[in-house]
């Protein structure tokens, strides 16, 4: 196949404003946003988030700035609006366990209404109950039951002192306690002096007499004990069937309110009652006296705490399922928290202190979060694959176990959670936990993969242009005229380097358009023109190209030497891509060869000091391997030769400067001079022919600049890969340079075809020639005078004496038999 060199129109693709029908993209704004080339993304989307099923979360991949987040918030958001609302998550006092909260499931906006209606009850309570413990006729029952006790207590106590005045003694009560004394035969008290002056045996019958009073008065109080636990209960009994119907109407409001087909009516009914029997048996705070006046209100409010309700999860204002972005996720914000505060030098806490996370608020709907942010904490990534395994969420403090101060924990009861997680990561970190972490990798079972680029057609050409449309609407922007837009629509291609595809980074379209449209502001016009995004583009490039800029100046000053014009022997300009993040650009680099007699084969010099890449590295191997292909016949081959990228000093990686190596080393070879104003960029396969590669345009327009510095003359061009010809998006600069015929672009399938154009002689081989076959290549051909060399330099190495009578090859020189 010839070579090709192509026509302007080969170098890009134009799009004709007319065919995007429609005046200006204001015609646009009321069209919806689509999934503009993610077709498969959407599909996969849509089935992951009406899955009903659980493990099939959602592991987005795609690049930077592809809209997947903005997407999938937007269809999240669609999918949330067809199901139902979330139950709203509390957590309640654990009367039989304090330390372990209860958690309690409502329906929907009925959690804070159940807080503000026990609030209320409480409220409620505290004013009543006094009052009815304070009422007259509660009263006249309590007189009754005291009354009666006072008698009984009286009798006894009367029955007591009769049985001590048959003994002698006289009973009396003092300060609450019982004491007697000995009375002599008139029934006047005994001095002790009286009591020492009496004979011996009288005072032993007095001591026999106290011990038997002594125990009957044990028995007496403890008659009154019984009695005062019987009046006791009587009392209490009195004040809980006072009350008890109070609590039993006012409590049951809260229930009442309630549909009594939630999973935890029954949970929240015991919760109740346990509420009631705490105030029964708490009834002695509400009966206010002088001594414990100062002492009710804490103990009243210390009470009540119990009695709370904690609403972590509030969905009232919800209309659907939830949809929570995370967008900073760190343990607290995500599993939840507890607060703690010092209390003597003590961390203490309660269940009021419970505060939800992230995945408690996306109960029931979706949440979108990032894998970066949460390998970032060992602890949450461990804890979130934790959740993703059982679907339990335990809200604790990781750092509660760790600090000095005593702390007084609580271990909140786990809740089931039903959650579809859209996690938002790179290709690299999802083959990563397929292959590393298979238990994690199964409860992702949706793979939502966005495309860098997508087939260009008319449909995407529209559905670009609405998303252009939105952006000027959104942003108050003036809108493009659809040439402006076809000119946006071709940076697009630009961007995927394919005149059949477009790029699905958003964000640089997106940013393109609000620097279009700042340019339009400034000349005062109201839309946006294609010389707008024209100027957009060049002042883009103006901010980001210095270093380009510098690489060009040092060439142009000859810090780096590039040589565009003649021709030279074993050396060649290759074209290299630098990427620097904001900005790629392509530089040409001189590529040297030299070859002589020997048994050493190939050197790359930058694999020998380690400034090369294993691409790289393979691209010379396949080199040197084609090179033995061309010339087996003449095996063994006994040649040194190097080649080296002059000037390069930050290493080199890429197999596509590998045909200009082979050229570079042919030519030294052949000692044939090939010409130094066509570059060559291209990698080859074992078998010669050209494969495509990256970075097309930006390399082509790297060398033009050079050129066009030094001085086109016509002569100067770029020999490329025929495979990369769609890739073509070239500037208009570069354009009508081919247009007016001062620059070329050649485009070969086979590495002979650039033989032939460089040297300027038949390549040696032809399009079915068959290397196995070949004995010798026909004279007057490139291959043809590199098998001499070949011969000469075996011949040098096989007579050592004849050695010195054998010219080397040099840059050159050509070596004859």
């Amino acid at each position: 196949m010839p070579i090709t060199r192509l026509e302007p129109c080969a170098l890009g693709l134009t799009i004709d404003p007319d065919s995007l029908e429609f005046p200006d993209t204001s015609a646009l704004i009321d069209q919806p946003l689509d999934w503009i080339g993610q077709e498969r993304a959407r599909q996969a989307t849509y089935f992951g988030l009406e899955m009903e099923h659980p493990d099939y979360n959602l592991f987005v991949l795609g690049e930077t700035g592809s809209g997947r987040s903005s997407l999938l918030r937007q269809t999240m958001t669609e999918v949330a609006a067809r199901k139902p609302v979330s139950r709203d998550l509390c957590y309640m006092y654990n009367f039989d366990v304090p330390e372990r909260p209860l958690a309690l499931h409502l329906p929907a906006g009925k959690g804070s209404w159940l807080r503000q209606q026990l609030t209320q009850s409480m409220s409620h309570l505290l004013q009543e109950i006094p009052e009815r413990l304070s009422g007259d006729d509660f009263k006249v029952e309590t007189s009754h039951i005291e009354k009666r006790f006072k008698l009984e207590e009286t009798r006894y106590f009367d029955e007591l002192n009769t049985f001590a005045e048959s003994l002698c003694f006289a009973l009396r009560r003092e300060s609450g306690r019982l004491v007697f004394t000995l009375l002599d035969e008139s029934g006047k008290p005994l001095t002790e002096e009286e009591i020492l002056a009496l004979p011996k045996d009288r005072r032993a019958a007095l001591d026999q007499d106290e011990q038997v009073l002594r125990s009957e008065i044990a028995s007496y109080l403890q008659k009154i004990r019984v009695l005062e636990q019987s009046r006791d209960k009587e009392l209490a009994a009195l004040c809980r069937g006072w009350i008890e119907p109070l609590l039993g109407q006012v409590l049951n409001v809260a229930l009442e309110g309630l549909d009594q087909s939630f999973s935890d009516h029954t949970r929240l009914k015991n919760h109740l009652d346990n509420i009631k029997h705490d105030i029964l048996e708490n009834l002695d705070l509400f009966q206010l006296t002088d001594l414990s006046e100062e002492k009710n209100p804490e103990d009243l409010k210390q009470l009540f705490e119990r009695y709370r309700i904690n609403v972590v999860v509030d969905n009232r204002d919800l209309l659907s399922a939830p949809v929570v972005i995370d967008e900073n996720p760190s343990f607290k914000s995500l599993i939840g928290s507890i607060g703690y505060q010092s209390v003597e030098g003590v961390l203490v806490t309660d269940f009021t202190r419970i505060r939800a996370g992230s995945l408690l608020r996306a109960h029931g709907g979706f949440l979108m979060l990032h894998l970066d942010d949460l390998l970032v904490d060992a602890f949450l990534w461990e804890k979130f694959c934790r959740l993703l395994r059982n679907h339990l969420l335990q809200i604790e403090e990781p750092w509660a176990v760790n600090v000095s101060a005593p702390v007084v924990p609580i271990e909140p009861e786990a809740v089931k959670v039903d959650v579809r997680i859209v996690l938002i990561g790179s290709r690299e970190q999802y083959y990563a936990i397929q292959e590393e972490n298979p238990e994690l990798a199964r409860r992702f079972r949706v793979k939502v993969d966005f495309a860098a680029a997508f087939t260009a057609s008319i449909q995407a050409y529209r559905a670009l242009s609405v998303f252009i449309a939105h952006i000027c609407q959104q942003s108050c922007l003036p809108h493009f005229s659809r040439e402006a837009v076809a000119s946006v629509l071709r940076t697009c291609h630009r961007a995927a380097e394919d005149q059949k595809r477009l790029s699905a980074n958003f964000s640089h379209t997106e940013m393109l358009v609000v620097e279009s449209a700042r340019q339009c502001k400034t000349r005062g016009n109201l839309v946006v023109e294609a010389r707008d995004v024209t100027t957009a583009q060049r002042a883009r490039t103006l901010r980001h190209n210095y270093p380009d800029q510098c690489a060009q100046e040092a060439i142009a000053d000859g810090d780096v030497v590039i040589t565009v014009h003649d021709e030279r022997i074993g050396q060649i300009n290759g074209l290299s891509l630098i990427e620097m993040g904001d900005h790629s650009f392509g530089i040409p680099s001189r590529i040297t060869a030299h070859t002589f007699a020997g048994e050493d084969g190939l050197l790359n010099i930058e694999r020998e000091v380690g400034m090369s890449g294993p691409i790289h590295d393979k691209g010379v191997f396949i080199l040197q391997n084609f090179l033995s292909a061309l010339f087996h016949h003449n095996a063994p081959l006994a040649f040194n030769a190097s080649i080296v990228f002059e000037q390069e000093y930050y290493g080199v990686e890429g197999d596509s400067a590998s045909c200009a190596e082979l050229y570079a080393l042919l030519s030294a070879l052949s000692g044939l001079p090939f010409r130094q104003g066509i570059a060559v960029t291209g990698a080859i396969n074992q078998y010669g022919e050209m494969l495509p590669i990256g970075g097309i345009n930006e390399k082509i327009e790297g060398f033009f600049r050079v050129c066009a510095t030094a001085g086109l003359d016509g002569t100067q061009g770029v020999l490329i890969p025929d495979r990369n010809c769609r890739h073509l998006m070239l500037d208009d600069e570069v354009v009508d340079a081919v247009s007016k015929g001062v620059f070329h672009i050649y485009a070969i399938n086979h590495m002979r075809e650039g033989l032939e154009l460089l040297s300027g002689l038949p390549a040696g081989i032809s399009a079915g020639t068959d290397l196995q076959e070949i004995i010798n290549y026909p004279q007057d051909t490139v291959l043809g005078y590199a098998q001499k060399t070949l011969r000469v330099y075996r011949m040098a190495c096989q007579q050592p004496s004849q050695r010195t009578k054998v010219l080397h090859k040099r840059s050159g020189e050509h070596v004859d038999k």
